[in-house]
């Protein structure tokens, strides 16, 4: 749900509440102004027959039987009126109505109280004994006798019942035909009308917010180099932001953002240079260091030739030896570092195939056999003990670079050589498997070793660059690597858009597994 979405339904339903509200504040007040005028001329119309007839009890007793038809007559011309007479404490004695109420029926006292005693009321619901479902409006005048007594208390009142009117079914459908409709219509409309007001308002409070939204989410998708590009087809500086001079806060907001954007730009640029300068500076050292290295190696290996045969010249061997060794160290190293700096290059570009990786750990092994018997360790490719017995349904095929894959295998096996004791076993093995994320299917090219293993604060930093994790083999003998074989694996593994894990534990081996994305075999 979008902040302008939010905004709008925010608007709509304010003002639909506010609507709902004024409504029914009209209908309480109409039902108000219904109620007071309605007991008005019910007290006025009792005011009058009061001030005609002064002793509505004489009458009853006079004319009994026609009573009821003079109260009927009284309220001819009152449309939905009942007048009752009323004993002191309630008793219906005479009815205007034509319902027949049972003998002795009473009305509550306390609304005729109310409506008959001198404080003025707004209006007073009570007792409708034609419907004692429903509340009506009421009014009452006490009565006392015509004859002078020192207590001249009331004996009864005159009680006048006001029903709601019933519209009939034609003057209903008048009403609503007259009214309804209308009025349905004014409303509809208001709604329309408000839903228009809300989305323009809305659109116009939020437009700087979604310009930012959609620069931001540009910066996302396409990064602070190329994502925002000039008619002429060269990088803008400005992210399509104009400086504004609005002090609100989406203008604060937009400034504060064009101008963290601009620096966010320039630093990075900064950056982009600095690195440039880095891979050129790292790969002409590397180049310029190849050819004095190789000079020394050759012009130590003539001596060590010369002096093979020669016992004076023993210790002097040794010396050639040590310092033969650690010159092919020197020329491994920068052979590595100019490799790892074209690999960072952005222009980059593999030579792919589509091929059975199976195949290419058949290859490698057999290049690493006979140093490995030297050392006396055994190389096999297959599953690992610890996988068990695995039958391969389908070959594991993925598009590799040939050489660069051979390359980042070969590390491997490399650096489980250097630390493997005699007697342990290296496997290879390729085979599908589910990626543990996402449960889509990859090739998973896994190198285990029966190994001394790596100890748990060495596994994150593993294939940093220049971080050798066992400090077990001395540098002198050069033995133990310059940590930048398994950056290189790393670093092949990402130009395949794969990943590397590892899994080990001090005495238990190592298990390094290179997945890359399952490619439908040729």
């Amino acid at each position: 749900m979008t902040v302008r979405f939010k905004i709008a339904l925010t608007i709509f339903l304010t003002g639909l509440l506010t609507a709902v509200g004024v409504l029914a504040t009209v209908l309480f007040a109409f039902e108000r102004f219904d109620h007071e005028s309605t007991y008005y001329r019910a007290s006025g119309f009792l005011d009058r027959v009061v001030e005609r007839h002064t002793d509505m009890f004489a009458l009853r007793e006079k004319f009994a039987e026609d009573f009821n038809g003079f109260l009927a007559n009284l309220v001819l011309f009152e449309p939905d009126t009942q007048l009752y007479l009323l004993a002191a404490d309630g008793t219906v004695l005479a009815s205007s109505g034509e319902a027949k109420l049972a003998k002795g029926f009473k009305v509550a006292l306390g609304p005729v109280l109310e409506a008959a005693g001198t404080t003025p009321m707004p209006y007073v619901l009570g007792d409708d004994p034609e419907r004692m479902d429903a509340s009506a409006v009421v009014a009452a005048r006490a009565l006392r006798p015509t004859v002078i007594r020192n207590d001249a208390t009331t004996t009864g009142y005159l009680y006048v019942v006001c029903h709601k009117p019933v519209l009939q079914q034609g003057r209903l459908a008048a009403v609503q035909s007259s009214f309804g409709r209308p009025a349905l219509v004014l409303i509809l409309a208001v709604v329309a009308l408000a839903t228009a007001v809300a989305a323009w308002v809305t659109a116009v409070v939020t437009r700087p917010l979604a310009k930012l939204t959609a620069v931001t989410a540009a910066v996302s998708r396409h990064g602070l180099e190329n994502f925002a590009l000039l008619p002429d087809g060269s990088p803008s500086d400005t992210f399509g932001l104009v400086e504004t001079t609005a002090r609100d806060e989406f203008g604060q907001l937009n400034n504060g953002i064009r101008a963290m954007l601009t620096a966010l730009r320039l630093q990075w640029r900064t950056l982009r240079r600095l690195d440039h300068f880095r891979r050129e500076g790292v790969s002409n050292l590397s180049h310029d260091l190849r050819s004095p290295l190789t000079a020394t190696a050759a012009c130590l290996e003539t001596l060590e030739t010369r002096w093979a045969g020669d016992e004076a010249r023993a210790e002097d061997r040794q010396l050639v030896e040590v310092a033969l060794r650690n010159t092919h160290n020197a020329a491994r190293l920068v052979h590595s570092l100019g490799d790892l700096a074209q690999l960072d290059e952005p222009s980059f570009k593999l030579n792919t195939q589509v091929m059975d990786v199976s195949e290419l750990l058949d290859d490698v092994a057999l290049r690493f056999t006979a140093r490995a018997a030297r050392l006396g360790v055994h190389i096999k490719t297959g599953p690992s003990p610890q996988d068990g017995t695995v039958v391969r349904a389908q070959a594991p095929a993925a598009a590799v670079d040939v050489e660069l894959f051979e390359r980042a295998i070969a590390n491997l096996l490399d650096n489980a050589l250097k630390f493997c004791q005699p007697g342990a076993t290296i496997t290879l093995h390729a085979a599908q498997g589910p990626h543990a994320g996402t449960g889509q299917p990859e090739v998973n090219v896994t190198v285990s070793d029966t190994g001394p293993g790596i100890a748990a604060a060495d596994l994150p930093h593993l294939f940093d660059r220049f971080y050798q994790s066992r400090q077990s083999v001395a540098p002198a003998t050069g033995e133990g690597g310059k940590g930048l074989g398994l950056a290189i694996v790393k670093r092949i593994v990402e130009l395949h858009g794969g990943r590397v894990q590892v899994a080990s534990a001090p005495g238990q081996g190592t298990q390094v597994t290179l997945c890359l994305p399952l490619a439908n075999p040729v």
